[in-house]
């Protein structure tokens, strides 16, 4: 009898013991692996979305700081100059093995056959065919940091690295003695505001003539189309435009003297830069965006480079490919067609939910619709796109055309990719998302309420209006919030449907109708998509792709933090209920 106890004993399994009961319990009987797994799993989440904001905000933050100029001597005495970009490992491959000295061949060997390598931005791409170069640190035999090498900015052909020879003013040489000179300063702000002057009138002035012309052959064309050219009325509008062009050539010739005559004065001011290698280059200063000498800057002077840079991302157009300059076309597009969506989507989402939950009659039919509407949800982004062209830009876009702007044809103006298609389709995109939120929202609505208020003799509509709705607007508030989230995010649909490359030109302007809505625009997203996949040079373009990432999510946190505050601020005004 003993020895069947023991035996008994040892098979029974020991688990601990419960405290409120005493009773011994398997822990799986309480969850506590399935609780571990589930903090775990958050946990990790955590820390992937903290280590991915902390990656392109440490990247974004830290590209418009100005960084030292190095000077590198090989051993064969050929010398590179340019900020130090980033070094990586690699496989030297054994020719350059056999070049090296044995104590290199040893140092290799030890690392397993690997050696180090710095990516240097050398700039000065007219003179050397190439921003970067790399520089195998057993190549380098001298470092040196000169404190006379400058670091210029230009509008095009990318960043010269090097040093200043001299200049002129008016065409006469002028002694140089540091870019801190105030005759330097003045000379260069001189030339950047007559720069200024003439984009201003090439843009401005000379558009708004070239516009004007447009309209009149425009005019003249629909009265072609309507009368034909035997007509009275085609003669004296052909007369109107004859003597119209004749006044606005005038017009044209005027400013066109004025823009030779600066461009002249600018042309007589340059400055000449001196390559590491000694090839020199001369530039105008009106094609001088900034320029400092990177080894000798104040923490101050630096300062100030940084924010001056920021301030020209955040209010400047794009140049050298997208990579460089401003973004904000793209800003001013992204916000344009996100509230032009939100506009259009709200309305249509929230009335269509309220239909489906308070008007509809519960059945099959009505079933199958919120089906539908679920599914809708999970459709590829860039099927949107597609049915966006398809539908939005060619019927509806190309019918526009024939019956307003038929003697703008072949030439489309809402039959092709624009602000409102894209609105339109990121609107159809984001509409099952507010649907179901409002339809969440709408259902979390105690029926006591719509009970006690038909009760009082209230109709259903007021009682929707001034019960239901206040109430259920936090959820509405969540469901939008999504929508411009994802709406602002997208990129795939708006290719198709208006987003491009390069869009200086605002929707908005002085010109009637004052906003055009037909006008394709940029776009943060598909700017990071260009200047990350599509320019001609991917390192040239990384530090734009992430301080665009920084801007794009501070842009959709801010809008989300003041949607949040108005959602908060309507729970308050019903504390008591469930929201």
């Amino acid at each position: 009898m003993s020895a069947m106890t023991e035996t008994l004993a040892a098979s029974v399994e020991v688990v601990p013991m419960s405290k409120s009961t005493g009773r011994r319990t398997d822990m799986r009987s309480r969850g506590e692996p399935v609780l571990w797994s589930l903090g775990g799993a958050l946990a990790i989440g955590i820390v992937m979305i903290l280590g991915f904001l902390a990656l392109v905000f440490s990247n974004g933050v830290m590209t418009f700081v100005p960084k030292p100029l190095v000077v590198v001597t090989e051993g064969d005495g050929e010398l590179t100059a340019g900020e130090p970009f980033r070094s990586e490992l690699f496989k030297p491959v054994a020719e350059d093995l056999a070049k090296l000295s044995p104590e290199w061949q040893q140092r290799i060997k030890d690392a397993d056959g690997y050696a180090n390598r710095t990516l240097y931005r050398i700039g000065n791409f007219d003179i050397y065919g190439e921003d970067f170069r790399w520089v195998p640190d057993f190549d380098a035999t001298k470092f040196e940091e000169p404190k006379n090498l400058v670091f210029v900015e230009r509008m095009e052909w990318g960043p010269f690295v090097g040093r200043v020879v001299g200049f002129k003013i008016d065409g006469v040489d002028q002694p140089f003695t540091s870019l801190d000179d105030s005759k330097f300063r003045d000379v260069h702000d001189a030339s950047r505001e007559r720069a200024q002057d003439i984009r201003k009138i090439e843009r401005g002035d000379i558009g708004d003539i070239n516009h004007a012309l447009e309209q009149e052959r425009l005019n003249l064309r629909k009265i072609e189309m309507a009368s034909g050219r035997n007509s009275a009325e085609y003669k004296t509008a052909q007369e109107s435009l004859n003597t119209r062009s004749a006044a606005l050539q005038l017009q044209y010739n005027e400013l066109a003297a004025t823009v030779s005559k600066l461009r002249e004065a600018n042309a007589k001011n340059t400055l000449t830069l001196a390559e590491i290698g000694g090839r020199e280059k001369t530039i105008e200063f009106s094609a001088l965006v900034r320029a400092y000498a990177a080894n000798d800057l104040s923490f101050a002077q630096k300062t100030g480079v940084y924010f001056s840079r920021w301030a020209e991302f955040l209010g400047g157009e794009p140049r050298e490919a997208n990579t460089e300059g401003g973004v904000f076309p793209a800003i001013f597009g992204t916000a344009a067609m996100t509230l032009l969506m939100v506009i259009v989507v709200a309305p249509f989402g929230i009335i269509t939910a309220l239909y489906l939950r308070e008007y509809a009659k519960q059945g099959r039919l009505v079933s199958f619709v919120r089906i539908s509407v679920n599914n809708l949800a999970g459709v590829p982004s860039i099927v949107y796109g597609v049915f966006g062209l398809g539908f939005f830009a060619y019927v509806l876009g190309g019918s526009l055309d024939s019956l307003f702007y038929a003697e703008r044809l072949p030439n489309p103006t809402f039959g092709t990719g624009g602000l409102l298609w894209s609105a339109l389709t990121l609107a159809l995109l984001t509409v099952p998302v507010v649907i179901v939120a409002t339809e969440e929202a709408l259902a979390a609505v105690p029926r006591s309420m719509r009970e006690g208020s038909l009760a009082c003799g209230a109709s259903k509509w007021q009682t929707i209006k001034y019960i239901v709705l206040p109430r259920a607007m936090p959820g509405v508030m969540t469901g939008i919030i999504l929508a411009m989230a994802r709406g602002a995010g997208e990129v795939a649909p708006l290719m198709l449907v208006g987003v491009v490359k390069l869009a200086p030109e605002l929707p908005i302007d002085g010109v009637f109708p004052f906003v055009h809505l037909e006008r394709s625009f940029m776009h943060l997203g598909f700017h990071i998509f260009d200047v990350g996949f599509q320019s001609r040079n991917a390192e040239a373009g990384k530090p734009m792709v992430f301080v665009t990432t920084v801007l794009l999510i501070g842009l959709v946190t801010i809008v989300n933090a003041t949607a949040i505050v108005v959602r908060s601020r309507l729970k308050r005004r019903f504390a008591g209920s469930q929201f």
